[in-house]
């Protein structure tokens, strides 16, 4: 196996030396948000509540997974985002992250706040990180909304519950949104901006290679080989993380590969009035993005960028007015590249126009060299200047309420013996979680897993889980969760054990018992299937936790079964791997025969976690 060549220190640290290296590049534009992850623009450096840039505009913010630079640290500027939200490689930012940076720059209203606009990409992790921190900053009096882009035409309509992904046309929503609030707009109007924007683009990427995350001990060579008839292969419609696509196929010339794209994103379209109609209409205004996925030369971008433009131009009979070319959304090192297209047809198009031409000075984005009298006359750029013979040639010179008591015996060292155990397991199950994960999803649940075990069991050691009382410890290992995961898994179990916390607090005066726990337990599994979007046979670690909660109690309820329960979530989590389709996660991306034969791996650590509280319990 090959191993990766990367620039690169300490993978577990390279998001931290990514933003000082941004510090370093931008002195005067950028700073970072204290104990986060977070990059603001200059302006927000302010103490002085009277001269806050939140008093004389909305705010934009936007964020998501490392590993896709320049986004979304480089659209910080004037005319568009106010700041930007770092997660860790391909992971969603943690609630606490997002929620600084909403209150870094968002005064409450009482205060003259003009409020704040989140601009996230269709991915679930992202879409609860965001969603949560957007209702939290709400409750402290602070005008926040989310514009959720989904502009990927790779994903059917027709497949689960998850939709569309969210990926490079979240540039133009940016762009369009941030001049608004340029311009002085309110929070309503921005938004109805940002949304139409949102709605109306296009986007589909192809690749040669696909990508190798830092820190991985191998290449990725899933594109590497050759089919039956020894032809090099390529991807129609992967995703940024590297997910597969619609379709590998042997590689096809530039101009083949530019109408394949172009041909899937008419096929998927757009909604108009209940119907999916195509994205663009012969004698539309078209604007284009043509992005470098991270790993292509400029040489092909500009010949791909050809293909794109003289087939829309020529087969479709649009205007391309604006062409921007570049690495606006990469995927580290991906031999791809993507096409964003946003068709001006619509009431707004002459505003959304405007906005698009609108200067900033965010150091990623690129004034575009507009074709002016778009269709009516011939690109100035398509005269030649005549050769000058050597004759002419010297011419020109960011409750105080009393517990119920715990009527369960010896509860803390219970509780300690049992995350001992469990923590153990899941950093024992890691590279075996991370097999599973690289073949239905993207590689990380189990280095995700264990870094949440890993915290646990240190501040276990270190006493910083209160385990004499039920509510206090569900809530501390949310809090672990919370500040050690990250990613679709990390919110889920922190929300969880959230609702454990809360329903444990609701129990009756008289105390609580083991009847109560397994209350609790069924409570957080619904609570994960309730904000999640997710149910049992949906693939997903809710096909291990939903027996389990059932099988906890007796068939009479007369007793707590956890061995039982452990059995339960085992063969739920087993029979994931005979399950053909998934209906959440990235899993819901693949197909039938990438799916088959392998369990899905949140359920299988379900199954590891309750095996481990099984032993730990019946060794008491």
């Amino acid at each position: 196996m090959t191993k990766p060549k990367k620039f690169i220190n300490d993978p577990s640290k390279a998001v931290d030396e990514f933003i000082a290296g941004l510090l370093l590049q931008h002195p005067n534009h950028l700073r970072k948000l204290a104990n986060h992850h977070v990059l603001l623009h200059s302006s927000f450096a302010c103490t002085a509540t009277s001269s806050h840039p939140n008093k004389s505009r909305v705010s934009l913010l936007s964020g998501g997974g490392s590993g896709h630079e320049p986004s979304h640290a480089g659209y910080i500027g004037r005319n568009m985002l106010s700041g930007a939200i770092l997660g860790g490689i391909f992971a969603s930012p943690p609630v606490s992250s997002i929620l600084a940076a909403i209150r870094a720059v968002t005064l409450p209203k009482a205060e003259g706040g003009l409020g704040c606009l989140l601009i996230v990409k269709n991915y679930t992790g992202d879409r609860l990180n965001f969603g949560m921190a957007c209702e939290m900053a709400n409750a402290e009096g602070r005008m926040v909304k989310m514009c959720i882009v989904a502009d990927d035409c790779a994903v059917s309509r027709k497949k689960g519950i998850t939709g569309a992904r969210g990926v490079a046309g979240t540039l133009f929503v940016h762009k369009s949104a941030g001049a608004a609030a340029g311009k002085g707009l309110d929070l309503d109007q921005v938004t109805e901006i940002a949304n139409t924007v949102s709605t109306s683009v296009g986007s589909l990427g192809v690749a040669l290679n696909t990508v190798t995350v830092p820190g991985a001990e191998t290449v990725n060579d899933r594109l590497a080989g050759t089919n039956e008839k020894g032809e090099q292969m390529m991807e129609i419609g992967l995703g940024i993380h590297g997910e597969a696509g619609m379709k590998q196929c042997p590689i096809m010339s530039c101009d083949k590969i530019a109408k394949s794209m172009l041909q899937s994103i008419q096929s998927y379209g757009r909604e108009a009035d209940s119907a999916i109609v195509p994205l663009y209409r012969p004698g539309d205004e078209l604007v284009v993005l043509v992005n470098n996925l991270g790993g292509t030369s400029n040489f092909e971008m500009s010949l791909l960028t050809r293909a794109l433009v003289t087939q829309l131009e020529n087969d479709s009979g649009c205007k391309v007015t604006r062409v921007f070319v570049g690495s606006f959304m990469t995927s580290f090192d991906m031999q791809g590249a993507s096409v964003s297209i946003l068709p001006l047809n619509g009431s707004m198009s002459e505003d959304i126009l405007s906005l698009i031409d609108t200067d900033t000075d965010a150091p990623a984005w690129s004034k575009a060299d507009v074709w002016k009298d778009g269709g009516m006359s011939p690109r100035p750029s398509s005269f030649e200047i005549e050769e000058v013979t050597a004759v002419d040639a010297a011419k020109d010179s960011t409750s105080g309420v009393p517990l119920p008591p715990v009527l369960i015996d010896n509860f803390a060292n219970l509780s300690n013996n049992v995350i001992l155990q469990c923590c153990t397991a899941l950093i024992d199950a890691e590279p075996q979680l991370t097999k599973y994960d690289t073949i239905v999803g993207d590689g990380d649940c189990g280095i995700t897993i264990a870094r949440g075990a890993k915290e646990i069991s240190h501040r276990l050691e270190s006493d910083r889980l209160r385990l004499r009382h039920p509510v206090t410890l569900f809530a501390d290992l949310a809090n672990a969760i919370s500040a050690s995961m990250g990613g679709t898994s990390g919110i889920l179990l922190e929300l969880m054990f959230r609702k454990m916390s809360t329903t444990c607090a609701s129990a009756s005066a008289e105390g609580l018992t083991a009847k109560d726990l397994v209350k609790a337990f069924q409570a957080g599994t619904e609570a994960v299937s309730l904000y999640g979007g997710a149910r049992e046979g949906s693939r997903t670690m809710l096909d291990a936790l939903f027996p389990a909660a059932l099988a906890m109690l007796e068939i009479d309820g007369s007793a707590v079964d956890v061995a039982g329960a452990a059995m339960a979530a085992r063969k739920g989590a087993d029979a994931t791997a005979n399950m053909d389709h998934a209906e959440a996660g990235r899993s819901n991306y693949l197909s039938k025969e990438s799916l088959m034969g392998t369990p899905d791996p949140g359920a299988v650590a379900v199954a590891v976690v309750l095996g481990a509280v099984a032993s730990a319990v019946s060794n008491e």
